[in-house]
């Protein structure tokens, strides 16, 4: 199994950053078929082979996920998309 863990700085707002997660989310969600669903400030999300979370600090946004066998063939792909729509959107 492989592991994927992000810290990236913001300098949002706690409700605009939680708005630009949930953005996130959404295209998690259409692209790749996962379910998310928010505890607290944490963004929960999994699929098949995929089981992670956002979580939401007032300066920074942590991210961590597993990765299954099939996925971790792909981790750098993803950890670089998962880099760069941080870096837009933060």
């Amino acid at each position: 199994m492989s592991h994927i863990d992000i810290r990236h700085a913001h300098a949002l707002t706690k409700p605009k950053a939680r708005k630009v997660v949930e953005e996130v989310a959404k295209k998690l969600a259409e692209r790749f078929q996962m379910q998310c669903g928010w505890d607290g400030d944490v963004l929960n999300f999994s699929r098949s082979g995929v089981d992670g979370h956002i979580a939401l600090g007032p300066k920074d946004v942590h991210v961590n996920a597993k990765l299954g066998f099939l996925a971790a063939m792909f981790k750098d792909s993803i950890e670089g998309e998962i880099r760069r729509v941080l870096d837009e959107n933060f």
